[in-house]
């Protein structure tokens, strides 16, 4: 009997390391489908919604190398498209097979038919439609090829009639390589560098994913040149531990030390980061830039340097140029600045708040402290970003993931999906935000059919929170903004998953040790303060102002107690603003 087109492709697809197709079956995907039933090698999960799926292989391959998911004519490719914009800007190998109406139909408007060319453009390094069967495994192998050395996602557009045609031989590789290179900026440029870093007394190195190999190097560095060293949210799992010039992240999410280490040191290097928010960068400091994308050079900040090189290979090159400082002032007084904010923190953390207004910064503090040495955390977009910035702890073993370039809401719950079947023996915390967990409360249901024992840990504010901050911050009253959710825990409960609810401040400690005690998945609903602000690491006048105008907006609105609460809930931030 001969081999069907589908069946090559999961030939190619297992050969290629992938190990899940995240999916819904159907129509133009059941061939792939039944190929994939008769071969033990590769599951197929079986996802609620596409999205889900997308994002489930986002993490997938951030964690493996190079994963899989998939979507079947029109519903299912527009349901892919959000997972997958943030598996592209993620720089995770994704392949994406797009399975579309038979061939003889393109062009015809026929039922359920989109342009995969044309909606998946913009998401995709590897983009094509495979009319015939001599076609699937040569765009097959481009399109793996391409996600993994670009690292991105890779589009098999794959009709159903071609998916069950006869497979025929290719004269070209049907395999695929994973090759790697070390890439040094020409040697004039590191002279260069080197100079520049030796003539400026006062440096400081902030870094981002681009690091995620280089911690030793970019350390050594740091100690060399007498440099306090801050970071992206990308980059805090691969450099805040066993750092001992760390000073944190700055942006919205960040702390006070990082932001001022950049603004007064004389010479700021940027090390694999493409840090988005200029207004974090100084504008009267020389700056250099060092990326292994040359196309993210010198579109954030105006630099005098820029340089074309993997960060740890042009570290280990720089070094031998470099001259020891000696002078550590610099240094030592943002380490000291970093000490000072990390002790106000405290604050947050030793006081757990009040009956359904918990405060968040002590849930997430608890969460870091019973999450195992290895865990993964999967956190959503928006104030649970703050809350896993300022309070999971990095120890060089754990890793986190988020929606950091895309900024998607409902991405931690689908990503714990992900990484749990990526990495079935490590902890998996997903620090999920009321907002988002709502928006594919669905694919709990996946994670109880596969008995996935994540740990579920809901930040309920019944808010939009980061929304809410943002309006109030432009002077503007919160509008629709609040979040009229179901009970959470009953939710789970009713999908087969244990559910704890925790409103009381004392019952907090206990309620998450319970749940991490527990063997399979646990959803926890906690009730957090929904006045809890995120204050940045630099206080701007117009942002005092703006959020005395919409409390006195509330105010003449009638919202007194909200305003109260938010005042009460928040004085311990005021050192902050005033320092």
């Amino acid at each position: 009997m001969s081999k069907k087109v589908a069946e090559q492709l999961v030939e190619m697809l297992i050969q290629a390391g992938i190990k899940r197709i995240y999916a819904i079956t159907g129509d133009s995907l059941n061939e792939l489908n039944d190929a994939v039933r008769r071969t033990p090698e590769l599951k197929w999960i079986h996802v609620r919604n596409e999205e889900a799926g997308a994002f489930a292989a986002s993490a997938d391959a951030q964690l493996s190398g190079l994963a899989c998911c998939a979507g079947s004519s029109g519903p299912g490719h527009v349901h892919l498209v959000n997972g997958l914009y943030d598996a592209h800007r993620s720089g995770a190998p994704v392949l994406a097979i797009a399975s579309t109406c038979a061939t003889k139909e393109f062009g015809s408007n026929y039922f359920q038919e989109t342009n995969v060319i044309k909606l998946f453009d913009d998401c995709s390094y590897y983009n094509q439609v495979a009319a015939n069967n001599k076609q699937v495994p040569r765009m097959a192998q481009a399109a793996i090829q391409t996600a993994i050395q670009r690292k991105g996602v890779g589009v098999l557009g794959l009709p159903g009639d071609v998916a069950g045609e006869d497979a025929v031989e290719i004269d070209s590789s049907v395999n695929n390589f994973f090759c790697k290179a070390n890439i040094t900026p020409v040697w004039e440029e590191l002279v260069k560098l080197a100079d520049l870093i030796n003539r400026h007394p006062k440096v400081c190195i902030f870094g981002g994913i681009g690091c995620a190999d280089a911690h030793d190097e970019v350390v050594e560095l740091a100690a060399l040149i007498k440099a306090p060293v801050g970071y992206s949210f990308r980059g805090k799992m691969f450099l805040e531990h066993d750092n001992p010039y760390e000073v944190g992240m700055t942006g919205l999410l960040g702390l006070p030390a990082a932001y001022h280490s950049m603004h007064e040191s004389d010479l700021v290097i940027l090390l694999g980061t493409d840090f988005p928010y200029t207004p974090f960068y100084p504008q009267d400091k020389k700056i250099v830039q060092i990326d292994i994308k040359p196309e993210n050079l010198g579109r954030r900040a105006k630099l005098t340097m820029g340089l074309y090189g993997d960060i740890k290979s042009t570290i280990k090159a720089l070094i031998p140029l470099i001259k020891e400082k000696t002078d550590s002032s610099f240094l030592d007084a943002q380490l000291h600045v970093h000490a000072k904010v990390k002790e106000q923190q405290q604050a947050y953390i030793k006081d757990f708040g009040e009956h359904d207004a918990i405060h968040p910064e002590a849930l997430a503090a608890i969460v870091d402290e019973y999450a195992s040495a290895d865990a993964i955390f999967t956190c959503d977009t928006g104030m649970c970003n703050v809350w896993s910035a300022r309070h999971i702890s990095a120890n060089g073993r754990r890793s986190m993931i988020g929606s950091f370039v895309h900024g998607s809401m409902a991405n931690a719950m689908p990503h714990a999906i992900g990484a749990a079947l990526a990495c079935p023996e490590r902890q998996v915390v997903a620090m999920c935000g009321d907002g988002g967990i709502s928006m594919l409360l669905g694919d709990l249901a996946t994670i109880k059919q596969y008995d996935l024992p994540i740990k579920i840990i809901v930040f309920n504010n019944r808010s939009l929170g980061m929304v809410k901050l943002e309006m109030e911050v432009m002077g503007l009253p919160d509008f629709e903004v609040d979040m009229h959710n179901p009970d959470f825990t009953m939710v789970a409960e009713s999908m087969g998953i244990k559910g704890i609810t925790i409103n009381d401040p004392q019952d907090l400690e206990q309620g998450i040790a319970e749940a991490f005690a527990h063997t399979g998945p646990v959803l926890v609903n906690v009730y957090t303060d929904g006045t809890a602000l995120a204050m940045p690491p630099h206080i701007e006048l117009k942002m005092v102002k703006g959020m005395a105008v919409s409390m006195t907006k509330m105010m003449l609105g009638g919202k007194f107690d909200e305003v109260l609460a938010t005042v009460k809930g928040n004085y311990k931030h005021l050192p902050e603003i005033f320092d």
